[in-house]
């Protein structure tokens, strides 16, 4: 998702927000824009919504970027989309060619966002407000764990029976490490995950299992199943030095040396099903990927290149 610099107005000794909301934007609105850094004045970025500002206004805006992305399911309140691996769930800066606010914003306008995230490499049900009421509804259901999510993984080896893992966890407090890893600690914050087998395959050595997060921590499944040493197939993160795990994030990693490396060209891991309720209604929504035999295929790569 591209940022053009669009131009809104030329200002004569006007504060800042006056300028936003003389171009059609709310109080809210300009406040958050400035915040955010989006607005320029003859090329200088303004801080202060009461910067008083003459010149050539622009504002930092995004293009879209619409590949036909359609939602799965979708009523007035919201929308959930089955989003692919490798599609960020927000644009995360300006080299950003695309994300999901790209097919959210052109469907629904400026007003719809994520109600949550997943994983860049991780696909599956990602539910989406189509406006800001819907938001802050949404959200507090996810806060307050309101929100019953399921995912399906290929881990490594064989898992026989129903396992609960809990491990506390929190972000990894090892500064030259990667920033975004979690480690399993004993001060960390509570972490709870239910593991069920569904489907063994031998030829790969990997089951296909149902997991549930008990509790909603930041690679909360990820972590949990390399702990108990059924580390996810094509995990970017855990169980790799600093020097791996950069070269896969910053894709100077081939297809594959990392599936000889960490067993797939992506994560297996996949969210699959989710419910809540909302407004008095119950929603229940299922995945249509089909991830078994999807991730099987990702796995019995490593074994095709052999």
């Amino acid at each position: 998702m591209p940022y053009i610099n669009k131009f809104i107005a030329i200002a004569d000794s006007q504060k800042a927000y006056e300028v936003l909301i003389n171009a059609g934007f709310k109080m809210r609105e300009a406040q958050r824009l400035i915040d955010r850094g989006r607005l320029l004045c003859d090329g200088v970025m303004v801080n202060e919504k009461n910067a008083v500002l003459n010149g050539e206004i622009c504002l930092i805006d995004y293009e879209t970027n619409p590949r036909g992305l359609e939602p799965i399911f979708e009523c007035e309140e919201f929308a959930v989309f089955d989003k692919p691996s490798g599609v960020l769930s927000h644009p995360n800066g300006r080299n950003c060619e695309y994300s999901l606010n790209d097919e959210i914003w052109h469907l629904y306008g400026r007003e719809a966002s994520v109600a949550h995230r997943l994983d860049f490499e991780t696909s599956g049900l990602i539910v989406v407000a189509r406006n800001r009421v819907s938001q802050i509804k949404l959200k507090k259901l996810f806060e307050s764990r309101e929100v019953e999510k399921s995912y399906v993984a290929m881990a490594s080896g064989e898992i026989k029976n129903d396992m609960i893992i809990e491990a506390k966890m929190d972000l990894a407090n090892n500064y030259d490490d990667v920033k975004m890893r979690m480690q399993i600690c004993e001060d960390g914050k509570d972490a709870v995950t239910k593991i069920s087998p569904i489907e063994y395959f031998a030829d790969i050595d990997a089951t296909f299992v149902r997991a549930v997060p008990l509790t909603g921590r930041q690679h909360q499944i990820r972590l949990h199943l390399f702990h108990v040493e059924h580390k996810i197939l094509g995990e970017p993160l855990y169980g790799l030095d600093r020097e791996q795990i950069i070269k896969i994030l910053d894709k100077e990693m081939s297809k594959i040396d990392r599936i000889n490396l960490i067993g797939a060209s992506r994560l297996l891991l996949h969210s699959d099903e989710i419910s809540f309720e909302l407004d008095y209604k119950s929603y229940h929504i299922k995945s249509k990927f089909d991830a078994k035999t999807e991730f099987y295929k990702f796995a019995k790569e490593k074994f095709e290149l052999t």
